[in-house]
């Protein structure tokens, strides 16, 4: 073999490496294929929001009380939620008066529609929704937390309005006049608190 022949013969391997290679890396992706994608997962809480009308203002300031004294008044909540939910009332804060006096003031609390914080006119109760009996201050500052609490207000996702009405009484009945007379100067109290919890 002449000098050119070895020549030619040694630059023709390199390529014919080359070739092969680019032979093999086609036939390797040479093949139908196809995708798809399912996009934008993702994960977000729900929220409620529970509000009344009282402006910061206490619901009852009684003052000079009298045995047979009675009254009613209205406080109306609106509930904002993004999630199905439960409202439930109770008491928090109570005040002992060292007397009788939480058993004397009896008090009634409705559900229903109408009415606001100024003024309960307009208020119509709703029908099947839980009523708290007429009951002793005494009893309700039994019911303290979630699980005691009183009543029931089944609120949908969305924004929804109820209005509660308290009616009370000073009820003296069957005390003797010493034992309405140790009630004067008396003070009792409670703070009155509704929570919203989703279902």
């Amino acid at each position: 073999m002449n000098k050119s022949r070895k020549i030619m013969a040694a630059m023709a391997t390199p390529v014919a490496v080359v070739a092969a290679g680019a032979m093999v890396y086609q036939a390797s992706y040479a093949a139908f294929s196809g995708q798809t994608r399912n996009s934008g997962n993702q994960w977000s809480t729900g929220s409620v929001k529970l509000t009344d009308d009282d402006g910061g203002s206490s619901r009852f300031q009684v003052t000079a009380l009298k045995p047979g004294d009675n009254g009613s008044a209205c406080i109306k909540l609106t509930a904002d939620a993004s999630v199905p939910s439960t409202v439930k009332g109770y008491t928090i804060n109570p005040v002992s008066s060292g007397s009788d006096l939480e058993n004397r003031i009896k008090m009634k609390v409705e559900a229903g529609t109408g009415g606001t914080f100024q003024n309960c006119a307009g208020f119509t109760p709703v029908e099947g929704e839980p009523v708290v009996p007429e009951v002793t201050l005494t009893t309700l500052a039994t019911a303290q937390s979630w699980d005691s609490a009183l009543g029931g207000w089944i609120v949908p996702a969305g924004v929804s309005e109820r209005t509660y009405r308290f009616s009370w009484r000073f009820d003296t009945t069957g005390m003797t006049q010493t034992q309405i007379d140790a009630l004067q100067g008396k003070t009792t109290g409670l703070d009155l608190q509704w929570e919203m919890r989703n279902n």
